[in-house]
């Protein structure tokens, strides 16, 4: 599972979702990824327990208190909350932005939606480097079993004090974030940095059912993290795939539960939800003009202020109910979307979107444009409010649209440069890069050595006889072997004519053979150890990762390359990885504020503009693009890392994380069957009563302890035996 999804064979599969199935029925608020990942790791007992016969130690937990300035804490987080008499342990199941500016009825200044943490009004992202920003978290309160549950007396009289929690149980606090990129990452990346930090000791446990580390063989973070990565999309995956289940964002709920809303006719029910999509829908009241078409300014609503304003409701916002009908409504928000419009946009002429899913609830933007808008999934929130604060001002830039530009790659000569491998007066052996002009062109260049040889020769030899391999694959007849011509008369001398398989791209590492004075050459493709995925590019052959991202864009095929028609989305990408600053890994980063003049070589329209923040809003959501910050040195030139006494600068940031190709367990590339042996990592087992482990159990769970670094706990729990690591199947 630590492998992600599709690694899982289908009968465990099963069993993961039939528990994940139950503990969402259980619980009382909808389960985050994160808070399935707590109850499969820890072990959440169904029986009502909870997590209070899990390895858990609830006096580690981290202290908060209501009001203060607390650390990050993300959903799953578990916490202490300071009283006056007996601490409050909790489970964190759900978070929100509480934004002051906000209004008790659900209205949204446009530069809070989509604002980034520590935003100080329309246009002010602030300058502080460790931004602060007010966040309502809802905590379990019951999740740890009566043991540690307060009684419905002592919660009353502490909601009433308003000391440690709101009058609703509810702790809203003031987060501080470390850095500014921190305060950007999704929720299960800060679950995982909050696991790999305050809460590594319950993570590294050896009590749980099977430590990550055990998992991972090892204690690096890159190791744990790349395990973490792997549960969370094992259990995301589980939760999205189940019939039972419906899922807003990384909440999950049973449809039964949501068949029920709808037909209850009370507070919150199918009435109000229905009423809440009339009201998000018409939002944007027109401003009629003298002589003008009647235009209107766009209108957020945030859900969670506007669900208080029905009849009755306020009573059912309270505790973990809040978080439920948060996510019911949004779901409701997004079917009628889904059902009722096209992309968007229904036939009263109101454009609604989710424009930002974490301040109050989630923002939702309503608008009847006057002018066609940029397209795109009107569920992926985008931050259009704070995007519109951000944009040039009207009349600058403000002519016709601009068609995008196809600018030269700036370190196109020392692009992909290729390496000679030997060069013994009998062979000539020489590496490179495919390059996309090789591909368009059908040619590839000779190394001076070659070409030595080649001009003695040139006589006798007019043309040479290719022979390709292609490592692993086979090729067409027609590419196996070919004729070629040597073209010298070049600036760089080449071989030409060279038809190149459809599975050729740029990027991938040519190794080129050629014994002197034969009339053959051979062109070999290096295989790696697996395959890897690399954007939306699958492959098992050495690759430039340079060149890759440089030229293996959208826009660009062995047809041609050119900009011309590509959506902003495109535009954004191939902007970003043509012009953004390159590491030796492939990775670019490009100044945000540079990038509408790069894309269209002046600056664009407002419109056009836009249409380029959306964009890249929407690639930060799906995870394609990532914000950075960088800097500006006094000739303009943008710099990653930040350098000291420069002013800090907005990038974005496009990582080509390569990432193995799972196949299913049991089956090879080839679609043989493997023998179905499978590795089991050392874990505890509860015995039958009356039963104990043996002293050689006990000295192996001792070793085990050590492994994981642990310093204490190095006896068994009672009424648990360990099994060592061991191999099982056919």
């Amino acid at each position: 599972m630590t492998a992600g999804h599709d690694a899982v064979p289908t009968q465990e599969r099963e069993r993961l979702r039939s528990y994940l199935q139950a503990v969402v029925a259980a619980r009382r608020a909808p389960v985050h990824t994160a808070v399935a990942f707590n109850a499969a790791y820890f072990g959440y007992d169904l029986g009502g327990e909870g997590y209070g016969a899990s390895p858990l130690r609830p006096e580690d937990f981290p202290v908060i208190t209501l009001g203060e300035c607390a650390p990050v804490l993300p959903v799953g987080a578990m916490v202490c909350v300071t009283t006056g008499s007996d601490p409050l342990f909790a489970e964190i199941v759900y978070r929100e932005g509480a934004h002051p500016e906000v209004s008790p009825h659900g209205d949204v200044p446009a530069w809070v939606s989509g604002a980034p943490a520590g935003a100080e009004g329309p246009g002010e992202p602030g300058e502080g480097a460790a931004p602060r920003r007010r966040e309502l978290l809802v905590p379990d309160l019951d999740a740890f079993g009566p043991a540690l549950r307060l009684s419905p007396t002592q919660l009353r009289r502490l909601r009433t004090r308003q000391r440690w929690i709101n009058t609703d149980g509810h702790l809203v606090v003031d987060v501080c974030y470390p850095s500014r990129k921190a305060a950007r990452r999704d929720e299960l990346a800060a679950y995982a940095d909050h696991l790999l930090s305050t809460a590594r000791d319950r993570l590294l446990s050896p009590f749980v059912p099977v430590s990550l580390a055990e998992l991972v063989s090892g204690t690096r973070d890159e190791d744990l993290r790349a395990g973490l990565a792997g549960l969370f999309d094992t259990i995301r995956g589980v939760l999205d795939s189940s019939e039972l289940l419906r899922t807003w964002g990384q909440y999950a709920m049973t449809r039964t539960s949501l068949a029920e809303c709808w037909r209850d006719t009370g507070p919150l029910g199918g009435n109000d939800l229905r009423s809440l999509a009339a009201a998000v829908e018409h939002a944007a009241v027109p401003v009629k003009r003298r002589y003008m078409h009647t235009s209107a300014h766009p209108a957020y609503t945030a859900v969670g202020p506007r669900l208080r304003a029905f009849p009755g409701a306020v009573d059912l916002l309270t505790g973990t109910g809040y978080a439920t009908a948060v996510c019911r409504a949004n779901t409701a928000l997004a079917d009628v979307v889904r059902r009722d419009s096209e992309q968007g946009l229904f036939a009263s002429g109101f454009l609604v979107t989710l424009d930002d899913a974490f301040e109050s609830g989630g923002v939702w933007r309503s608008h009847r444009p006057g002018a066609p808008e940029p397209s795109g999934d009107p569920l992926i929130p985008v931050g259009r409010g704070w995007a519109s604060t951000l944009l040039p001002e009207a009349g600058h830039g403000a002519g016709a649209d601009l068609e995008p530009v196809d600018l030269p790659l700036a370190d196109d000569t020392s692009l992909g440069s290729g390496e000679l491998l030997r060069s013994d007066g009998a062979d000539v052996v020489w590496r490179a890069p495919l390059r996309l002009a090789h591909l368009i062109d059908g040619w590839f260049p000779l190394p001076s050595e070659a070409v030595r040889d080649l001009c003695r020769s040139r006589d006798r030899y007019p043309a040479l006889r290719l022979e390709l391999d292609h490592s692993g694959q086979t090729v067409d007849e027609k590419e196996a072997e070919q004729d070629v011509t040597v073209d010298l008369g070049q600036e760089m001398p080449r071989l030409t004519g060279i038809l190149w398989p459809l599975d050729f791209f740029p990027g991938l590492m040519i190794e080129v053979h050629r014994r002197l004075g034969d009339p053959m050459i051979r062109v070999t493709t290096t295989l790696l150890r697996e395959r890897v995925l690399i954007g939306d590019r699958e492959t098992g052959h050495c690759y430039d990762p340079r060149v890759l991202t440089r030229e293996d864009v959208p826009g660009s095929d062995r047809h041609g390359d050119s900009a011309a028609g590509l959506g902003p989305r495109q535009l954004v990408m191939r902007t970003v990885r043509r012009c953004g600053l390159l590491t030796l890994d492939g990775h670019a980063l490009m100044d945000r504020a540079a990038l509408p003049t790069a894309a269209y070589g002046h600056r664009p329209a407002r419109a056009q503009a836009a249409s380029l923040e959306s964009a890249v809003m929407e690639l930060f959501a799906r995870r394609a693009l990532e914000p950075a910050l960088g800097s500006r040195d006094p000739l303009g030139h943008p710099h990653h890392p930040a350098r000291d006494g420069q002013p800090v600068i907005e990038l974005i940031g496009y990582r080509p994380l390569e990432r193995r190709v799972i196949r299913p367990w049991g089956v090879t590339d080839e679609g043989g069957a493997l023998p179905g042996i499978q590795f089991v990592p050392g874990h505890l087992r509860r015995l039958r009563p009356g039963c104990f482990p043996s002293e050689a159990q006990r000295v192996a769970f001792r070793d085990y302890c050590r492994r994981l670094g642990k310093a204490d706990g190095w006896e068994l729990p009672d009424g648990y035996t360990f099994v060592t690591e061991h191999t099982r199947g056919h």
